[in-house]
């Protein structure tokens, strides 16, 4: 079936994405309406309990305060007029500066919430006309005796001071009353948040179930079809086709994955034929290094038996014979002497090097001092001939082959001794830092030195960057090194960053 026959086959002509859009446009038309409604109900509310918390509520609370410091002036007043005793003055002095105060905050309050001041206003003069007529004279008096104004005038202070205490009750019940009321709008947009997020929350319910139920019968039965042949391709069997079915968009995919199991299946016959074949040139690969790394080894082995017969005779025929051939004959002698020591030397580090791959046995507990302490000892007349420090870090232990490690630090420090400055004495020193699950073990000297440009050169076999003449050897020492190194699962390189002596530093696996 095609595209174009699919996509008729269809009730509705509309594509999973067509659907898809529809709704979802709906659904936020819905939800931008009632989400501007909910905005502005949470901006009133705010504004609504700002004004409840902010101003109604402080306002009203600073009017009992206020009613609180007018009767303590009055019980000031009261009891300094019938005494004459100065303490009375304390709570009355409080009490003005109370009245000050709070009568500047209120005034604020209402300012800011749009009230009118007219009762606190009112309030304000009575207390004026109150502190004239009465409190003011009766304070003004000397302490130490009743006050006899104070008597005299009694009820009309008690007239002036009810009225004041009438002026304040009226302020209060205003700001109860403005108090109630802003409780009551701040109550009243609540219930109209819950309602409108309730609404939202229904549709958002509503076109949840709708889509679900759009998706399960639309999309997700070709789907799940769509999967159950696409996991039997999986499992093994590329010949089952894969069915198609649904919305247009649905039997493309269909479509496409059929092919791409048509393409993978035959991908799996070239693949299948392609590792037959790579397996087959690993086998070949293997068995030829097998056979390279016996063949280095028998050769380098057998070697030595015809090579030291021919150093023997060579040395017998210079001792038996030396002096009576002319000096010709004795420096042709001399080379092949010296030639055969050489090649019995490069036989031997090529054995070496040929066994550094191989262990007869299993990793272990390898102690670094111990090792150091035999590399030591098998070095022993160099340190002595070149008068050498060699200084170390307590040495940890490692996971390895005690032999190769004792070669390993035997060649480093070989190397550290025999390419020493001529100038200056000898100092070697083995450090030893942790790096996670690795050691990081370094050997420094203070001798002739490395260029960085021949850092990688130095770890290649036969690689020399002196002549014979000048430092002996085979150039095998730090190619060795490496290989046993490689073998341990670690890494050595040349510190280029010294400007004086050499640092060679390598990695070895924690015991």
């Amino acid at each position: 079936m095609t595209s174009q026959q699919a996509v008729q086959g269809r009730p509705s002509g509309w594509t999973t994405s067509r659907w898809l859009s529809a709704g979802v446009g709906g659904a936020l038309v819905v939800l931008v309406t009632l989400g501007v409604l909910g905005t502005w109900l949470l901006a009133h509310a705010t504004s609504v309990n700002q004004r409840l918390i902010d101003r109604s509520a402080p306002a009203l609370l600073a009017a009992v305060r206020l009613d609180a410091a007018l009767v303590g002036q009055e019980a000031g007043v009261r009891g300094f007029g019938m005494t004459g005793q100065a303490e009375f003055l304390a709570p009355y002095r409080q009490g003005v500066e109370e009245q000050n105060r709070l009568a500047s905050e209120l005034r604020r309050l209402l300012t800011a919430d749009g009230s009118r001041t007219d009762t606190l206003d009112d309030l304000l003069g009575r207390a004026t006309s109150w502190h004239r007529v009465y409190a003011d004279r009766v304070v003004a008096a000397p302490p130490g005796a009743p006050v006899a104004f104070a008597t005299a005038r009694a009820t009309t202070g008690k007239t002036a001071f009810d009225a004041l205490r009438a002026a304040s009750h009226t302020l209060q019940e205003q700001l109860g009353a403005a108090r109630a009321e802003a409780r009551a709008d701040l109550m009243h947009v609540r219930r109209l948040r819950n309602w409108t997020f309730g609404a939202i929350a229904a549709v958002i319910l509503a076109g949840a179930v709708l889509a679900f139920v759009g998706l399960r019968r639309a999309v997700s039965a070709p789907l799940a079809r769509l999967a159950s042949d696409a996991d039997r391709v999986a499992a093994g069997d590329f010949d089952h086709p894969i069915r198609t079915g649904g919305p247009a968009d649905i039997q493309t995919v269909a479509r496409t994955v059929d092919l791409m199991r048509d393409r993978l299946a035959a991908a799996l016959v070239a693949s299948e034929q392609a590792r037959s074949d790579l397996d087959r040139r690993a086998e070949e690969l293997r068995r030829s290094n097998t056979d390279l790394e016996q063949f280095a080894y028998v050769a380098s082995h057998d070697l030595q038996e015809p090579l030291r017969k021919v150093t023997s005779f060579c040395q017998l025929l210079q001792r038996r014979y030396g002096g009576q051939l002319d000096e010709r004959g004795d420096q042709y002698i001399g080379f092949i002497v010296d030639g055969a020591a050489r090649m019995q030397k490069l036989i031997q580090d090529l054995l070496a090097f040929s066994r550094a791959g191989r262990a007869d046995h299993p990793a272990e507990d390898v102690d670094l001092d111990v090792v150091h302490r035999r590399a030591l000892e098998g070095l022993e007349l160099a340190v002595r001939e070149s008068g050498a420090r060699l200084t170390h870090d307590p040495l940890p232990t490692v996971a390895g082959h005690p032999a190769h490690l004792e070669i390993l630090l035997t060649n480093l420090l070989g190397n550290a001794l025999k390419f020493r400055h001529p100038e200056r004495t000898p100092v070697i020193h083995v450090g030893a830092e942790r790096d996670g699950d690795r050691w990081q073990i370094s050997v420094t000297d203070n001798g002739i030195g490395i260029e960085a440009q021949y850092s990688e050169r130095i770890f290649v076999i036969f690689q020399r960057l002196h002549s014979r003449e000048d430092y002996p050897g085979t150039g095998i020492g730090l190619a060795l090194c490496k290989k046993i190194i490689e073998y341990h699962g670690g890494t050595i390189r040349l510190d280029t960053d010294r400007a004086v002596g050499t640092c060679v530093v390598f990695t070895l696996p924690a015991a």
